[in-house]
């Protein structure tokens, strides 16, 4: 469920991180715009790795173009006892 609240609601900030306690986000708003995004430091955490997996996948698919690839013969020569 999205959760967007004026910021003038944090005089009852329990109230507004509770929302976020489930995992849910809480988009605040100043002026009747967007302005402010509140959420647990775990789900910032797991947005953060997501990010940064999503980075280092995409160098690895721009190296695999330029710089090509290995087979799988060639990708397990050598574990073979």
């Amino acid at each position: 469920m999205t959760n967007i609240v004026p910021i003038s609601d944090l005089k009852n900030y329990t109230e507004v991180l509770s929302c976020c306690d489930d995992g849910s986000v809480v988009y605040l708003t100043r002026n009747g715009r967007g302005k402010y995004v509140v959420q647990t430091m775990l789900e910032y955490e797991k947005m953060k790795a997501t990010v940064q997996l999503l980075a280092d996948l995409s160098k690895g698919i721009e190296s695999l173009r330029t710089e090509g690839g290995l087979t799988i013969e060639e990708a397990f020569e050598g574990l073979e006892e």
